[in-house]
């Protein structure tokens, strides 16, 4: 990956954390009552974990690639060392801003802590070889969210297509299909952007990339909402209980976001692994049929012409005689 891309990945990485924890932020401090102020702190923890995975990552990159810079080579256990260490500094940058919010709170302390857990890992993931791959997996994360915000401002317009109607029971079954079609979408351009950035810098580079780590970039943006996920049922399991304990009805609502954020989330890890497979697979050349080998005739041996002979030598030949 080259330095300037590293930069440019880095940057948007860290706009989009620094916009998901500035828009968490407000979220909670523009609440006037308590109880409002820990439901939409549970409900902004996910959306800031996933960010600060990809934040830790890109940022990562960038350094490790400004570090072995001009052909300098460095161990496995550096490598790790470095990228880690960046990501536990974004990871703190990222955890001071949402303790601040309120510093004799243990809820505040708990969704830092998570965020730095967050931006700690994505910085340990970007520590491997194939950072092309790391890379690829950041931008599609990106363009994975961003498909998400525009269906999301057009989801009540959309909705009636699913077959929300007055009904409860309608309105959840859309909501449900909805759910499945975000996914879905999300997956294939997950899949096809992983794939078109590994073709270019493979193309670039002159290397040689197989097809287990297309998929692997392809279903990266899945694996870090599952990743997020996972932390945000643990390490932050003690804000969403109390989110729930505010009332019956933000118990199920909980419990009907949890599930479709997992769900969500494999499905774009599996559509998007399965996505840059098939566009790897269409890229390989069919070997071209050989023609069949030509059919050796045995040579007959070449006899000469027989001389046809002159009557008037014959002639003269029988005078001599």
């Amino acid at each position: 990956m080259r330095k300037p891309r590293g930069i440019i990945l880095a940057s948007v990485g860290l706009l989009w954390a620094a916009g998901m924890l500035w828009s968490s932020r407000y979220s909670i401090t523009s609440q006037a009552d308590a109880e409002i102020e820990v439901t939409s702190t549970a409900y902004a923890m996910p959306g800031a974990v996933s960010a600060m995975l990809v934040a830790g990552a890109a940022a990562a990159l960038a350094v490790l690639t400004l570090v072995t810079g001009a052909g300098r080579a460095v161990s496995t256990t550096v490598r790790f060392v470095i990228t880690t260490g960046v990501g536990l500094i974004i990871g703190g940058l990222g955890a001071v801003s949402i303790i601040t919010i309120n510093t004799d709170g243990w809820i505040y302390a708990v969704v830092g802590g998570t965020v730095a857990a967050a931006a700690t890992i994505g910085g340990a993931l970007a520590g491997f070889q194939q950072a092309r791959v790391i890379a690829a997996v950041c931008w599609a994360a990106i363009a994975v969210f961003l498909v998400g915000v525009v269906l999301a401002f057009l989801q009540d317009d959309l909705l009636p297509v699913f077959g929300a109607g007055e009904s409860a029971a309608s309105q959840a079954d859309a909501a449900a299909y909805w759910g499945y079609a975000q996914g879905l979408l999300g997956g294939l351009v997950a899949g096809l952007i992983t794939f078109r950035l590994l073709r270019r810098a493979v193309k670039r580079d002159g290397t040689v990339l197989r097809w287990p780590f297309y998929a692997l970039a392809g279903g990266g943006p899945g694996l870090l909402l599952v990743i997020g996920e996972v932390l945000t049922r643990t390490a932050g399991a003690r804000v969403l209980d109390l989110a729930g304990r505010v009332s019956v009805l933000d118990t199920s609502i909980q419990q009907m976001l949890s599930t479709t954020r997992l769900n969500n989330a494999l499905m774009v890890l599996f559509v998007g692994a399965f996505t840059a497979m098939v566009a790897f697979g269409r890229t390989l050349g069919t070997p071209a049929d050989e023609d069949p080998a030509p059919v050796r005739r045995p040579q007959r041996a070449l006899v000469p012409p027989k001389r046809q002979e002159d009557p008037d030598e014959i002639e003269q030949a029988a005078r001599a005689d």
